[in-house]
């Protein structure tokens, strides 16, 4: 067995050669990796190692001896315990050089393609922009009753009071309801026992529009109490628009079950994008932040220069945001997404926007999307994917060579599985340009656009 040079419990003093996916920070003793989380490139650091494996370990910072000029002050008392945004110590701009960096690094190792990774596309104001907040509710140490995140890699929660990257309306409704729960003896959920009522508190919140809507996740269909707590909501936060009662007794850490109660307004809020107005319902996928969203919609539109003849293959549509507003530029947009609620708010929407060249199909993109194209006799000439972070699976990608678009345009949420999905198509389809948009500030995450032309 190698030898590795370095112990558990043990200090030491590195430097930082790189950062990392994740924006952790690189060192090497002996040639052993160490990934040091918060340490930036070029610092001088002393560290303790909690972790050691064969190949590489951890380390935490005990002592930053020489500190890069891009360090900020991070302005978040929960910041180390909560891991939500790793990269708060680095000053924005150069964040966004990270994440191009990230891109590209993984772009040079794993492509025959040289192609220049553009400049990241940031936010002109990178706070408080989630419009989605999922809170947990639990029981703290002193069995009070508590709300904000899970600490980093672990399942205990601590509060979190003027989260940066949240909406402060978001927090203000969590702390509500665990007041009003505290006050009428409302038990709160306990992953070991299984017993206890609320589990999550979920808010949904229209940028554009100021609607709320308010998901209690409950562990039973009977919730204590509940017209006065809807009375209480309504009474104190006057943009609520919907508040739903969302049933989940598995033991899972999904957060949400199958089953809606709608228990005020029409269980759905309305916001908008661009020009056009979409309906989000408790289920249905609806992107975190929808400012950037219009930015790389808009930027997709114009790098896949699309025409009046278009037929247009959209898959992973979910509620249809992005074939909505491609369907003004060509002749047909089919959209193809799992999710049952999905595509009814998909078609929904197609009809409120008065888009009438679009059609949704719901169905596992991987199983459906053959059977689909046969059916329907439809011929695409270009095919928008927006996967989940695990990108696209054989199926899929066996699909897009058989039908051959003359242009693929992939908007990817995880450059890792981009490159490897990439690399199995780069022979038969040129890449034009991938580009970097900052979804998520503050965090390691970053939105790619791709674009392929058949060569």
């Amino acid at each position: 067995m190698n030898h590795i040079p370095v112990e558990k419990n043990k200090e030491y003093i590195v430097d930082i050669l790189d950062n990392g996916y994740e924006g952790e920070g690189i060192a090497k003793i002996d040639n052993y990796t160490i990934f040091v989380p918060g340490a930036i490139k070029d610092e001088k650091v002393k560290i303790l190692i909690i972790k050691v494996n064969k190949s590489y370990g951890y380390a935490k910072i005990i002592e930053i001896l020489e500190e890069s000029n891009i360090r900020t002050t991070v302005g978040c008392e929960k910041y180390k315990r909560c891991g939500g945004c790793n990269l708060r110590h680095i000053r924005y701009e150069d964040t966004l050089l990270l994440k191009r960096d990230i891109v590209k690094n993984l772009v040079e190792k794993n492509l025959n393609t040289n192609i220049e990774v553009k400049e990241t596309i940031g936010m002109e104001n990178p706070y408080n922009y989630r419009n989605k907040a999922q809170y947990p509710v639990s029981y703290n140490k002193a069995h009070e009753i508590v709300t904000g995140v899970y600490a980093n890699r672990s399942h205990e929660v601590i509060s979190v009071q003027n989260c940066k990257i949240q909406k402060p309306i978001s927090e203000q409704i969590a702390k509500f309801i665990i007041d009003f729960m505290k006050r009428n003896n409302i038990s709160a959920y306990d992953e070991k026992t299984q017993k206890g009522i609320v589990r999550h508190i979920v808010t949904k919140v229209g940028i554009f529009t100021n609607e709320i809507m308010c998901i209690i996740v409950v562990n039973n269909p009977k919730l204590p109490k509940e017209k006065e707590l809807v009375e209480a909501l309504l009474n104190n936060f006057k943009n609520i628009k919907t508040i739903v009662k969302n049933i989940n007794m598995k033991n899972t850490n999904v957060i949400m079950g199958k089953d809606n109660d709608v228990l005020h307004g029409d269980g759905y809020i309305k916001d908008k994008l661009g020009k056009y107005t979409f309906k989000i319902s408790p289920l249905s996928f609806y992107q975190i932040n929808p400012i950037q969203t219009e930015k790389l919609y808009n930027l997709a539109i114009k790098r896949a220069n699309l025409n009046k003849d278009d037929v247009v293959l959209d898959l992973y549509c979910g509620i249809g945001t992005i074939g909505i507003f491609i369907a003004d530029y060509v002749k047909k947009v089919y959209g193809i997404e799992i999710i049952p609620q999905a595509i009814e708010d998909a078609k929904d929407n197609a009809r409120l926007n008065k888009v009438h060249n679009i059609q949704f199909y719901c169905g596992d993109v991987e199983k459906v999307l053959g059977k689909i194209l046969e059916k329907e006799n439809i011929k695409p000439n270009i095919i928008f994917v927006d996967p989940p972070r695990k990108g696209l699976d054989k199926n899929t990608i066996q699909n897009i060579l058989s039908i051959r678009p003359k242009k693929v345009v992939y908007i990817s949420c995880n450059p890792a599985t981009l490159v490897r999905d990439l690399k199995e198509i780069e022979d038969i389809y040129e890449i034009k340009s991938i580009e970097t948009i900052d979804f998520f500030p503050f965090t390691s995450h970053v939105e790619t656009i791709s674009v392929l032309e058949l060569r």
